[in-house]
């Protein structure tokens, strides 16, 4: 199956060689997004401040794929502490309404940041 990469300056830049999305089919495949701005700079402030701009950023990749964060099918949330679950989970409801996607949420090791996100969207 053909796929493509898709990149946008409206997100943070991926930290490494890799795409911030990747189109294969009726599929987007988000790569983790974390707490940044699109020019790389770290988004300072509370965790919700920084969860917030994780899922503005995977907003911004997925509409430049020619999609939308209520077409998620599957969600991987990673912590560095497992105490913002609670303020996490009310944050996750407010981008991603029913139906819901499936989700596993994980405690990590992150380098300087609270948080990331990564998504498998289905636009078919």
């Amino acid at each position: 199956m053909p796929h493509r990469s898709v990149s946008t300056d409206q997100a943070a830049p991926p930290g490494g060689p890799y795409a911030q999305a990747t189109v294969a089919g009726d599929f987007v495949y988000l790569a983790g997004a974390t707490p940044k701005r699109p020019d790389g700079s770290l988004v300072e402030g509370s965790f919700a401040e920084q969860a917030r701009a994780v899922f503005d950023n995977l907003a911004a990749v997925a509409q430049a794929a020619g999609a939308r964060l209520d077409q998620a099918v599957r969600v991987g949330v990673y912590l560095r502490d497992m105490a913002d679950f609670p303020e996490m989970n009310a944050i996750f409801e407010e981008y991603f309404p029913e139906p819901r996607p499936a989700r596993t949420t994980v405690p990590v090791d992150l380098p300087g940041f609270p948080i990331e996100v990564d998504a498998v969207l289905y636009t078919g």
